[in-house]
């Protein structure tokens, strides 16, 4: 699955409860995830790792759907710039 892709299937299952919700609201359950990752570090806890990083990705997925930003492009001209 290409990051469009997933930031595709994030907009069909989300994005009118997102949009209910409201851009920090959203930004709000991304950082709470984000502590959830730190919380899993603290513990070593491998599979509690996985599912809060796949957590972290599909809130920040929301949030760029909530600002129209196309997280693919974006990644790709930042990271990529210089290296075809």
């Amino acid at each position: 699955m290409e990051i469009r892709e997933a930031q595709e299937l994030i907009r069909r299952l989300y994005y009118e409860r997102d949009s209910s919700r409201g851009v920090f609201a959203t930004f709000t359950w991304l950082v709470e995830e984000v502590g959830e990752v730190a919380d899993g570090l603290l513990k070593m806890d491998r599979a509690s790792l996985e599912e809060e990083i796949a957590d972290v990705f599909a809130w920040l997925l929301s949030l760029a759907n909530l600002l129209d930003i196309d997280v693919e492009r974006v990644f790709k001209a930042k990271y990529l710039r210089g290296r075809t």
